[in-house]
């Protein structure tokens, strides 16, 4: 499967995910972590489905914000560009579950082994030194800052953590949970119909999820929200929940961003 994400005017990224789906052995890999994810530990897809769906939401926000003014990690502490930036959420994205492969506990960890080496490749003959160390490292931050508690430190980590929460569609969950269970992961799993990304009226980013069922707050909870609570982008992200079928509005705090719902049907707006 090819990694397909709009790269516009950006040579560096075509060039990066050029390499990337030529890879073999990157390609591999995904395969690898999937055995390890899906028919050994029973959770979801964390291979090339995975990969895609994160990288081009990683790209999205990170133009949402770009356009709405908000300067990228490597333009504030490095004089690199937003297209650097671009470079570094998407390899992100693609290199930050590899450490499945090796073993699911503590995977971001393996990950950093494997990635670093594979980051050389990827990266040689498209940036010279010392801006191929600096991505490098930037991407290396943004691999291990992706688990919900880990402290990101640049912009472009907080990207990519809340872009991995995002792959949550149809039973899609980050969340681990047994096949055929029927507990609350399994349920809120299978409530959320479908997560878009927009332009925020007041904040750059808005995220809008439609459930079929009031158990896919669960889902907001425990993945969508932590995660954001953790990031470095919470105070330019609102989030939006509607119930299909349901008229009352869900009002969901999560600590120092916003969520509201879409104008709907007669209901008033509640803390979840």
């Amino acid at each position: 499967m090819s990694l397909n994400v709009p790269t516009r005017h950006n040579e560096k990224l075509k060039q990066v995910v050029k390499r990337i789906n030529q890879d073999v052995e990157l390609q591999q890999l995904w395969r690898c972590a999937n055995i390890n994810a899906m028919d050994r530990s029973g959770i979801t897809d964390h291979g090339e489905v995975h990969v895609r769906i994160m990288a081009n939401a990683a790209l999205k926000m990170l133009r949402l914000l770009a356009e709405a003014g908000v300067q990228m990690s490597v333009e504030a502490n490095y004089q690199l560009t937003k297209e650097d930036a671009e470079v570094i959420v998407v390899l992100a994205a693609c290199l930050h579950d590899l450490g499945i492969a090796i073993h699911r506990d503590n995977h971001e960890q393996y990950s950093l082994a494997i990635a670093y080496s594979k980051l050389r490749e990827l990266l040689a003959d498209v940036y010279e030194e010392p801006e191929r160390t600096i991505i490098t490292a930037e991407t290396l931050h943004a691999i291990i800052a992706h688990h919900w508690d880990q402290r990101c430190l640049t912009i472009e980590a907080g990207i990519v953590k809340v872009a991995d929460a995002l792959d949550m569609t149809q039973g899609r969950s980050r969340i681990p949970f047994e096949a055929g269970d029927t507990g609350i992961h399994a349920v809120s799993a299978a409530a959320i119909d479908n997560v878009s990304l927009l332009k925020g009226a007041e904040v750059p980013i808005r995220i809008e999820v439609t459930m079929s069922n009031s158990a896919g707050i669960f889902q907001i909870d425990e993945l969508l929200k932590r995660k954001l609570r953790h990031s470095s982008i919470a105070s330019y992200v609102e989030v939006a929940v509607k119930i299909e079928g349901e008229t009352e509005k869900r009002l969901i705090q999560a600590g120092p961003f916003t969520a509201a719902l879409p104008a709907a049907s007669a209901g008033t707006e509640r803390p979840v």
